[in-house]
């Protein structure tokens, strides 16, 4: 049955003006048979015409549902391709090491090493803490734009190598001070000073987009220091004898392509004891700096050690240590700490630098390193080198 009928004219009761009435008006005198008997009630002509209706709407409504997530899946797919498509190939800080240690390469006794893969990156304040961890070590740092990594040596009686390694069960003889970090670094800085006819300097750093930014080699002696420093800057001759190092002399500090800084055991008294030149600094204790972040007056000069830009590089500390866990965000009184310890750190001519910082859950490690750059800090300690490098965190 239709709403409307052309032959009658007329609209169903439940569109007529006058409702109410189940039954159609008869004419009583005609003869025959009651014709209201074959006449189905209106209530049951609109209860079916309801039914139809509804299933009429229903069918619209799943079927512009069907089409509205078709369409969603289609845009989903589309921004998807397009993200890929527009994805930088240098996401993988280790793509283009790719083929690093396999045989044939010439890299299986680390004696291969890319020369211009530096070309286009720009140096972030970030440092490679564990650098020795990475597919490359030093390589997979620097393709990223860290300007400072970090590299764990021991030193064993009756062997001349400093060996590189988190601790004795990861040491292996080929991975040492010099084959992991010294040598690639000269072969890095004679590629970005090339003697050609259009060029015979040797002032140019590894960065070609920031030729005068230096790379801080942070070296965390863990056996003896007495022992240990010497040899470290023995085995730092190639970088010295080319006029690489950042030096201090007479006064003044020259900066260099390469900042050596001793951390770990490194003995301050040995750091020290050439008064008129050195080319390896320290790591100053950023713990014992705290100044009062509100006074305009530095306090008085405490007994030991007065660590300055003339024998110290980093000053640092663990961030735990400094200020407990962070539970979300900053408290008051922890941003307190942190600006005492850097205003003091900064008074002195060092850069402050904060390690042992959370790595989980993701949103505090990024509120940590927004507010550490934010509160002054000059380096970020990161293990996830790409998220470091990511413009957004």
């Amino acid at each position: 049955m239709g709403f409307y009928s052309r032959s009658s004219k007329t609209l169903p009761s439940f569109w007529s003006p006058n409702p109410g009435h189940d039954y159609a008006p008869i004419n009583k005198d005609e003869g025959g048979d009651d014709p209201t008997a074959a006449i189905e009630p209106a209530s049951r002509t609109v209860s079916h015409t309801l039914r139809e209706r509804r299933r009429y709407n229903l069918l619209r409504l799943s079927s512009g549902l069907g089409w509205s997530i078709l369409f969603v899946s289609i845009l989903t797919n589309i921004f998807t391709f397009v993200g890929l498509t527009r994805a930088s190939p240098e996401d993988d800080p280790d793509a283009i090491f790719s083929n690093w240690g396999k045989p044939g390469t010439g890299t299986e006794d680390l004696a291969w090493y890319p020369t211009d893969f530096l070309r286009d990156v720009v140096p972030i304040r970030c440092h490679s803490h564990n650098d020795y961890w990475r597919k490359v070590p030093l390589f997979s740092a620097l393709h990223v734009g860290c300007i400072s990594v970090e590299a764990d040596v021991w030193l064993f009686d009756k062997k001349p190598e400093l060996f590189v390694g988190h601790d004795t069960a990861s040491l292996t003889p080929n991975r040492t001070f010099e084959s992991l970090y010294v040598n690639p670094l000269v072969e890095l800085l004679n590629g970005s000073n090339p003697q050609t006819e259009f060029y015979n300097d040797t002032r140019r750093g590894v960065f070609d987009y920031d030729p005068e930014q230096t790379v801080v080699l942070l070296v965390d002696l863990k056996t003896d220091g007495a022992k240990t420093w010497p040899r470290v800057l023995s085995q730092l001759e190639p970088l010295r004898s080319r006029g690489w190092l950042t030096y201090f002399e007479d006064g003044v500090v020259h900066p260099g392509q390469v900042t050596v800084v001793g951390t770990g055991n490194t003995p301050f008294d040995l750091v020290v004891q050439n008064s008129t030149y050195r080319d390896a600094f320290f790591d100053a204790p950023l713990g014992d700096m705290w100044e009062d972040p509100s006074s305009a007056n530095p306090p008085s000069i405490r007994d030991g050690p007065a660590h300055d830009d003339k024998n110290s590089f980093y000053a640092s500390t663990s961030l735990f240590e400094a200020v407990g866990i962070v539970w979300g965000s900053f408290s008051e009184r922890q941003l307190g700490i942190i600006r005492g310890q850097i205003k003091g750190a900064h008074r002195r001519g060092l850069k402050a630098r904060y390690w042992d910082t959370p790595s989980w859950p993701i949103s505090v490690r990024n509120e940590v390193w927004r507010t550490l750059i934010k509160e002054g800090a000059d380096i970020l300690n990161v293990d996830d080198l790409k998220a470091a490098a990511e413009t957004e965190w």
